[in-house]
């Protein structure tokens, strides 16, 4: 997959954008290769009247086009999400786009983290990079559990980093 989202988008949470393509050309050529493309939605704090925003509605309603076709092989798309506000309503007006846990919830503890694998709203979960190398808790999780999980390997954090979190709700604000 690849993900993304284009600099203008509230839920996107402020992350800078340095691509000059139109979203219709992006995922035109992601159909072209069979990748799925994932908007990244990951505001932290996203309230009720974002909800609205033009820009992002008319991004999922783009991407959700795309539904998996086996013959083709062309991919499904998704959202990856902090927010169980977007969450929910994502659920209820694009239920054609797949559902990604951000790893911007900072989710450092590894019992939460195997909650969230539990959630089944969730097709995959990529966790804190603090727990990519946990390999003994990682070896106890169950197969439905495993299969949910994707690592973000190109982390900029080092590893003891405490400010995650206040640095992720920075770059939403």
């Amino acid at each position: 997959s690849i993900y993304g989202a284009p600099a203008d988008c509230i839920w996107g949470g402020g992350r800078a954008g340095f691509g000059e393509q139109e979203p219709e050309e992006v995922l035109e050529l992601m159909q072209e290769y069979r990748i799925s493309s994932r908007l990244t939605f990951s505001n932290s704090l996203l309230r009720e009247e974002h909800l609205s925003d033009k820009r992002c509605n008319e991004l999922c309603a783009l991407f959700e086009k795309n539904v998996e076709n086996k013959e083709t092989k062309v991919k499904k798309n998704g959202v990856i999400v902090y927010s169980d506000l977007l969450l929910e309503y994502l659920k209820k007006n694009y239920p054609g786009l797949y559902l990604v846990s951000s790893t911007t919830k900072v989710l450092t503890d590894f019992s939460d983290f195997l909650r969230e694998t539990d959630r089944e709203e969730f097709c995959y979960v990529v966790p804190d990079f603090r727990l990519n190398k946990r390999f003994e808790q990682l070896n106890q999780m169950n197969a439905q559990q495993k299969a949910k999980v994707e690592f973000l390997c190109n982390e900029c954090c080092w590893f003891g980093c405490k400010d995650r979190k206040a640095c992720y709700e920075t770059v939403s604000r």
